[in-house]
């Protein structure tokens, strides 16, 4: 039954590039079970019911994690909202260079822009004796990642405030600053079919997708001791664009995804 259930909905799903996981997902969603328990549990007729309102949401192209309310990042679990961007594996990228290039015992971090808080929590979780704080200019964004503070027990070793990057300064003291700023020019942001769903403020990097990073390049340089790390997730097609802002650091490195695009800047001061 629960094949059948599967194939239905994914013929359902036509436009997605990936139906029958997305019916997978949802369904064991549902029922509340993992995926592996779908081959021998069997839907109840109210979980069937939840199932298919999923499915419809699915059709209209929401987001599977948009739907489940929920994104795994780093192999933990993030609360999300309209608020906030979805999570994406490129991004892990980012947290696992941070992560390898960090020479500090106890790093006082903070993360700009920082949307579910994937990129700080995560960083909070893996370095043990971080400290990190968590800005955004969205309070929906910033509630979200106070949640995520505490999904993820590292309350006690976060901070969550606002912060308008773009007009307000960073306090000197931290040893790593961390971003993934909105870097997609304004007039490509309407073309992007995750433009219906995800927050407009977080995909929008200005004309040139470079607003951001413009502003971030000045402020980090002047806040950051020396020995200091900048780390910026970048578009695929920024890298030299990116690291031209950076010429007053000592040092600064691009690294590519897991697609073989540039992804990840680094710059110590």
């Amino acid at each position: 039954m629960v094949r059948d259930i599967l194939s239905r909905a994914s013929a359902m799903l036509k436009n997605s590039d990936t139906p029958l996981l997305d019916a997978r997902i949802l369904l064991a969603k549902a029922m509340g079970k993992s995926d592996a328990a779908l081959i021998f549990n069997e839907p109840s007729e109210k979980e069937l019911k939840v199932f298919y309102s999923y499915i419809e949401k699915r059709k209209s192209g929401i987001p599977v994690a948009y739907i489940l309310g929920e994104k795994e990042f780093m192999g933990l679990t993030f609360k999300l909202n309209q608020d906030t961007l979805i999570p994406r594996p490129d991004t892990e990228c980012l947290v696992e260079k941070v992560i390898e290039k960090n020479s500090f015992d106890s790093p006082k971090i903070i993360d700009l822009c920082t949307g579910s808080g994937c990129i700080g929590i995560s960083l909070a979780v893996f370095i043990k004796n971080a400290t990190c704080d968590l800005t955004d200019i969205s309070v929906g964004a910033m509630e979200m990642a106070k949640k995520n503070t505490e999904l993820n027990g590292v309350q006690c070793r976060t901070k969550v405030f606002k912060k308008d990057i773009l007009t307000e300064e960073i306090e000197k003291g931290y040893d790593i600053i961390v971003s993934n700023p909105p870097y997609i020019e304004s007039d490509i942001v309407p073309t992007l079919d995750v433009s219906e769903f995800e927050p407009l403020r977080a995909l929008d990097g200005g004309s040139d997708g470079l607003s951001f990073y413009k502003v971030i390049a000045k402020k980090a340089y002047a806040a950051l001791d020396e020995g200091g790390m900048l780390a910026l997730e970048i578009g695929y097609n920024q890298g030299e664009s990116v690291r031209n802002l950076l010429n007053d650091f000592s040092e600064v490195q691009i690294f590519k995804d897991y697609g073989d695009n540039d992804r990840v800047i680094i710059a110590i001061k």
